[in-house]
């Protein structure tokens, strides 16, 4: 009971400290991640352990799906270069380099245990990165750039993480059957993931009741892991694959009524997940405290130091390299849709962006914490203290560095939004509002059909004077008004927002549109649609009584 008083507390010490993140511009990972180190430091605190096989499957697997079900991969195809590199080149040098430096450090490390700390520490998480830039409103391609990695890094980096752990346990691993091996975890992880998608659509697709719907995607979700998981697969990538042949077809499925509480409950499990992953390092840092002298306290600190030098200098380097190397090869390549210029390189300003938005969040911490801790099921593994030290202090270390002086850099470089994804909000309320009035045309011209096309015809106009001077229009009013509809309206409505829906999908389909774009304007026409199932049904209570 202790430690749960302890948990809820901090829950509400952490929703405090996001709010004071918001206000003062800095990632709230980086509040919690002080409040945890804090927390080791106070005495009478518990120590706790967690089970290894839970940490990865708790901490990761919801936090990943969301954000690969947020994904756009229209923007993640134009941009697969940039994000490739960071994800395989960026890490796979991290990885060598804190390897190394741990190695110099500690001569007695095996190589195997030196690969893990390295693949423990590549992966950036976006999250805390773009928590800052969305208040900044950079150029939208960072933001792509900066999520599609970290969709994928972690997948590079745990595949390491698995093979060097298990390398280290066992004392030695092939490199002829590691490759192979590699191959077909990749390849099964991609073939499960999208039959998996398949079978989870089917299900949910005949499940209305909102609770039920929730109960079942969070389900789903740790299915999904834990079956590639028995087989042997990749978890990470499985998810991933998973989530982003989902939302291909969510959105024509789901109901409005289910979809909206949904995110609601998802963007609050992945809050809290983020909170007590710092909450459960922080109690089993103070174990390791209380295990080690001030010496080796010391010897901690500066390896540690060490290793998180070596991670922010690593990534620094090979972004800026690799940007340098991709502006002198490439030229620019017109965009046909736009009829803008874009090139392939990142500019020197992106790249410094890029390059200092190394967060390290959950995907290390829950890494550190999936390393055997010993007892029944065998030996503990080597140099588990050290490890899991060095893991939070890169994560606070980065995240207080170069989180709270994101927002300074990006003042200092002047990156502005590039106004992308509004003009194509706006394209999509033109497109959609177009379908609209053409079903509403097809109607039986009566009195009430015709006011209806009036209705769709100002809003049309509306949209496509904003989009013609690319300023802004607000999203539109629903078409049946503020008062309760009868009948008729109701049906006119629905016919209208299910074209709308229709054109929206095909917007997204063809390339027109991005998911920032699809999933905004959905959004409204998902608010129209429930206020006027709340207005029918206020007015069939009025009627019967």
């Amino acid at each position: 009971m202790h430690v749960f008083e302890i948990i809820i507390a901090l829950l509400l010490v952490g929703a405090g400290l996001t709010a004071l993140s918001k206000r003062i511009g800095v990632p709230y990972p980086a509040m919690v991640a002080l409040a945890g180190a804090g927390l080791a430091l106070v005495p009478g605190t518990p120590t706790l352990v967690l089970d290894p096989e839970l940490a990865l499957t708790l901490f990761v697997a919801p936090v990943l799906l969301d954000a690969a079900f947020d994904s756009s991969q229209r923007d993640l195809r134009a941009n697969w270069r940039t994000v490739v590199s960071l994800a395989v080149g960026a890490v796979g040098l991290t990885i060598v380099v804190v390897a190394v430096v741990a190695r110099l450090l500690v001569p007695d490390m095996p190589w195997a245990v030196a690969i893990a700390l390295g693949a423990i520490v590549a992966p950036p998480d976006a999250a805390a990165a773009t928590a800052v830039l969305k208040q900044l409103r950079p150029p939208h391609r960072l933001l792509v750039i900066l999520e599609g990695e970290s969709l994928f890094n972690d997948a590079s980096a745990l595949l390491v993480y698995r093979l060097a752990v298990g390398a280290a346990l066992a004392g030695t691993i092939s490199p002829a059957s590691a490759i192979p091996m590699l191959f077909v975890v990749t390849v099964g992880s991609v073939v499960l993931g999208f039959v998996l998608s398949r079978v989870i659509l089917r299900v949910t697709a005949r499940i209305q009741d909102v609770a039920i719907a929730v109960v079942v995607q969070f389900c789903g979700t740790f299915a999904v892991w834990m079956l590639a998981e028995r087989l042997h697969l990749s978890g990470i990538l499985t998810v991933v694959v998973f989530a982003m042949a989902t939302t291909r077809r969510a959105a024509d499925i789901v109901p409005a009524r289910v979809r909206i509480p949904s995110y609601a409950v998802w963007e609050f499990a992945v809050f809290v997940l983020n909170v007590l992953a710092f909450i459960l390092v922080g109690f089993q840092l103070k174990g390791i405290l209380g295990r080690i002298d001030s010496r080796t306290l010391l010897a901690y600190v500066g390896f540690a130091t060490a290793v998180c030098v070596a991670t922010i200098v690593a990534r620094i380097a090979w972004v800026s390299g690799a940007a340098a190397f991709s502006r002198w090869r490439c030229r620019p390549v017109p965009d046909h849709k736009t009829g803008r210029q874009d090139t392939v390189g990142l500019s020197k300003g992106a790249a410094s962006i890029v390059g200092w938005c190394g967060m390290r969040g959950i995907v290390t911490l829950a890494a550190a914490l999936a390393l055997p801790a010993g007892g029944a099921d065998g030996p503990a593994f080597p140099y588990r203290d050290l490890i899991l030290f060095t893991a939070f202090a890169v994560v606070l270390g980065t995240l207080v560095v170069q989180g709270m002086s994101l927002r300074p850099l990006m003042s200092v470089l002047r990156l502005e939004d590039d106004g992308s994804v509004e003009r194509e909000v706006r394209l999509a309320r033109v497109e959609t509002l177009r379908a609209a009035l053409s079903a509403t045309s097809e109607q039986p011209g009566d009195e009430m059909s015709g006011l209806m096309r009036r209705r769709y015809e100002v809003m049309l106009r509306r949209a496509e004077a904003a989009l013609a001077v690319d300023g802004s229009v607000p999203p539109g009013a629903t078409a049946g008004g503020s008062q309760a509809p009868d009948a008729e309206v109701a049906i006119i409505v629905r016919r209208a927002t299910a074209a709308e829906r229709q054109r929206l999908l095909a917007l997204r389909a063809d390339g027109t549109i991005g998911d920032a774009a699809f999933q905004r304007v959905e959004q409204e026409l998902d608010l129209e649609e429930l206020d006027l199932q709340q207005r029918t049904r206020s007015a069939e209570s009025e009627s019967a009584s």
